[in-house]
């Protein structure tokens, strides 16, 4: 059997930046049907950085804790620099996860990366 870390552990029992963003400039949702995870982040942008995120997963304790990380990683970076952040970043803030979790942390960093992109679809130039 395997342990979360005590790092993953508090994002879990007390994930960060839980719920939505009323009128969301970016929304992105990502979902494993082999785990049966769910992950939908929403962002708001000022200035091209990520003023606001937040999320809402439907998974397992590693979903949850790579949610939360991420919405806090993400908080303050331009766009580009959290369309950089992958999801080992996100595993080694986290302190590791066990390799049968690892897959959630893609799904944190991929959700981002689609709320990202849903933006600038929303924002192209003219």
């Amino acid at each position: 059997m395997f342990q979360y870390n005590e790092k993953v552990m508090e994002h879990f029992a007390n994930p960060r930046n839980v719920g939505e963003i009323p009128n969301a400039d970016g929304i992105g949702e990502v979902g494993n049907p082999v785990c049966g995870d769910m992950m939908t982040f929403y962002i708001k942008v000022k200035d091209g950085k990520l003023d606001d995120v937040k999320f809402k997963t439907f998974g397992c304790g590693a979903a949850i804790a790579v949610s939360s990380m991420v919405s806090e990683m993400a908080k303050g970076m331009t766009l580009e620099q959290a369309m950089q952040l992958s999801n080992k970043d996100v595993a080694e803030q986290l302190g590791g996860l066990p390799e049968n979790k690892l897959h959630c942390s893609n799904l944190g960093a991929d959700a981002l990366h689609k709320a990202i992109e849903n933006y600038r679809e929303k924002h192209k130039e003219i």
